[in-house]
């Protein structure tokens, strides 16, 4: 008797087969995008320090009422900014183009495929050029800067996710690496709610041009709080402290994380990331003290913003590989034909 194979019930279609360079050119293209989004939200970053955001005044998309206006220092740096933002959209186009062009292949259609974070990340996108123009309107608003910001490495996050969708298939996936995926992306949302604090925290009672914020100043001394373990004050102070007291937290989660990682046989790549997610946090503190013990510096004011979004980027990273490795195997199974 001859034997003939059948799906399993429930199985999906397996998508077409994709050719192996198309899924390495879409990767180099979303990394390029990330790496462009990254330096974008750092020059961000800098027209806050700065103090230029108001540098085109309350126009949007005009720049103090014109096209090209004479330029000033803070208006440079606020409309070179918006000329980068706008350009932003060559390297998201293209990689739309190509997620779209391969969306019923192999790595890009599906629940699981690189198309889709694609389109989280031009809803998002849209999403920001209003927030955007809000922040000039209501002339930068503490809680419409931070929800800029955290929107900015959401984009940044979506990038990432797309390009470990699409790289070819690891040797390492297992689906006891689930354990591994569900504390990587705990790590991710925790990272996400401090990112979140320190923008609020950073754009929360800003005075004049230039400066650090009151909030950002409320707590003076590191690692206590005004020389308090448990600091009094107003709701400033328990802004800073509360984004202090879940760096220290996140710290301690990560440092135990990053060992079970180790020690439990996480796949090299996932173990790894969870490294470099841990040596950044740490940088991130030291980074931190320096800049409340020099009476926040704009250059450590950057170096911190940096570093910040660099480990962001890491943790989804970190999130996205252990992910991958728990699913692929499960997927491969699935697509395999069963005897009868």
């Amino acid at each position: 008797m001859p034997l003939t194979t059948r799906e399993p019930a429930g199985a999906a279609s397996p998508a077409a087969d994709t050719d192996p360079r198309a899924r390495r050119r879409f990767g180099r293209l979303a990394w390029i995008a990330a790496g462009y989004t990254y330096a974008l939200i750092l020059f961000g970053g800098i027209v806050r320090i700065t103090g230029s955001g108001l540098g085109c005044g309350d126009d949007w998309p005009l720049c103090n009422g014109q096209w090209i206006p004479p330029f000033e220092f803070a208006t440079l740096i606020e409309y070179t900014h918006r000329l980068l933002a706008a350009a932003l959209f060559v390297p998201f186009g293209l990689v739309a183009w190509y997620a779209w062009k391969h969306r019923g292949e192999d790595g890009f259609g599906g629940r699981r495929g690189a198309a889709r974070p694609v389109a989280w990340v031009f809803a998002l996108l849209v999403v920001q050029v209003l927030l955007g123009a809000l922040t000039v309107k209501l002339e930068l608003s503490a809680a419409v800067s931070a929800v800029h910001f955290v929107t900015a490495n959401l984009i940044l996050g979506g990038l990432i996710l797309a390009a470990v969708r699409a790289a070819p298939p690891a040797r390492d996936a297992d689906p006891r690496n689930r354990r591994f995926a569900g504390s990587a992306a705990s790590a991710a949302i925790f990272g996400l709610v401090i990112v979140a604090f320190g923008a609020l925290t950073a754009n929360t009672g800003i005075e004049g041009a230039m400066g650090p914020s009151r909030a950002a100043l409320a707590c003076q001394g590191f690692p206590l709080c005004n020389d308090q373990w448990i600091p009094t004050g107003g709701g400033l102070v328990h802004l800073q402290f509360t984004h202090r007291l879940l760096a220290y937290l996140f710290f301690l989660h990560l440092a135990a994380t990053t060992i079970l990682a180790w020690r439990r046989g996480a796949p090299r790549s996932v173990a790894w990331a969870a490294t470099a997610s841990l040596a950044l946090v740490i940088a991130q503190i030291g980074v931190a003290a320096s800049l409340v013990l020099r009476y926040f510096p704009d250059e450590l004011q950057i170096l911190h913003l940096a570093v910040g979004v660099a480990l962001w980027a890491c943790l989804v990273l970190w999130a996205a590989l252990a992910r991958r490795r728990s699913e692929e195997h499960t997927s491969e199974l699935q697509s395999r034909p069963h005897l009868v």
